[in-house]
């Protein structure tokens, strides 16, 4: 009987946790009032849960950003020199650099090899079309070539890092200096989106064009890096006319000097009062040193040395 009465309260006591009734055995009361207080014990964690932990597994939103504790992972604060909180989550202040507008602009590699002069005439072959679609509004030019600029240093920054990985071997700082590279067109990128609102055809063109000049790159750089980076440094001095050319539309009048978007004042450290033609320009002086990298890198594989033997330009803007 009292072996029943024993087991009837232990599965009170686990279901509801606490138990009210007592028995006038001596050992069955000691056990039940052991049972009582594990039982007990162990239940209040999850009954009454610690305030910090409320909403561990539920993230709670705030506006239209969604916080959660749960992995312990949240964003210090940070502000801007001014004390003002900053407000971009793609780039972080340290990663702001001012442009250095004193690069030679007119700087133009002479193709002498077969390579040279294939990479050449493909890039002036693939200029005749964007001449024809875009003809001279450059803005729209301008955000289709970012996000075809923006392609090689992803491709040769991943390719770089699986040899790294297959032959246990350092690349020299070059993986680093070609994402740097491939972030840096993109914020090009995210700064003309600001000023060019792309239409429904263009945002379609640049499917296709990506598309095919990622695979069409990826395929040049397993045969060729020499060729491959010879091709960039071409398409570099290409842009670098494009923005010229978009520079001398804006101070004729031609296409309005508009205030510059907040991402470039803050991005490239530009005054506050700063204007489309200052964000076209340092984009410029970038593309400048972009061309120098890849024609730098060309020339390393014109030796036959690998890139990881001569110094990467990190941090080179």
């Amino acid at each position: 009987m009292n072996h029943l009465v024993a087991r009837s309260l232990l599965r009170r006591a686990v279901a509801g946790g606490n138990c009210r009734c007592y028995v006038a055995t001596e050992g069955l009361s000691a056990v039940l009032v052991g049972w009582r207080r594990m039982m007990s014990s162990a239940a209040q964690p999850t009954s009454s849960p610690p305030s910090s932990a409320k909403n561990s597994e539920f993230p709670a939103e705030k506006g239209s950003v969604v916080v959660s504790s749960y992995w312990g992972i949240s964003r210090p604060k940070i502000t801007r020199e001014d004390g003002t909180e900053w407000p971009w989550n793609c780039f972080m202040p340290w990663e702001t650099y001012a442009a250095d507008l004193s690069i030679d602009l007119h700087k133009h590699h002479v193709p002498r090899t077969f390579i040279d002069k294939v990479a050449f005439r493909t890039v002036k072959l693939l200029r005749i079309p964007t001449d024809m679609f875009f003809k001279r509004r450059y803005g729209c030019r301008a955000m289709m070539l970012e996000t075809v600029a923006a392609v090689p240093g992803m491709v040769g920054g991943m390719l770089l890092h699986l040899r790294s990985l297959r032959k246990f071997q350092q690349s020299g700082g070059w993986i680093k200096a070609l994402l740097e590279e491939a972030e840096n067109e993109r914020m090009h990128l995210m700064t003309m989106v600001e000023l060019v609102k792309p239409k429904w055809y263009e945002r379609l063109l640049v499917l296709t064009v990506q598309g095919v000049f990622f695979n069409g790159f990826f395929i040049i750089y397993l045969m060729s890096p020499k060729m491959a980076h010879r091709t960039v440094g071409y398409l570099e001095e290409e842009a670098i006319h494009s923005y010229t050319e978009y520079l001398k539309d804006i101070e004729s009048g031609a296409i309005e000097n508009v205030a510059a978007p907040a991402i470039a004042i803050d991005y490239w450290r530009l005054p506050k009062n700063a204007t489309l033609k200052d964000v076209i320009t340092v984009i410029r002086a970038d593309e400048a040193h972009h061309r120098d990298v890849n024609h730098f890198a060309s020339d390393i594989h014109h030796q036959g040395k690998e890139l990881r033997e001569a110094p990467a330009p990190l941090g080179y803007h």
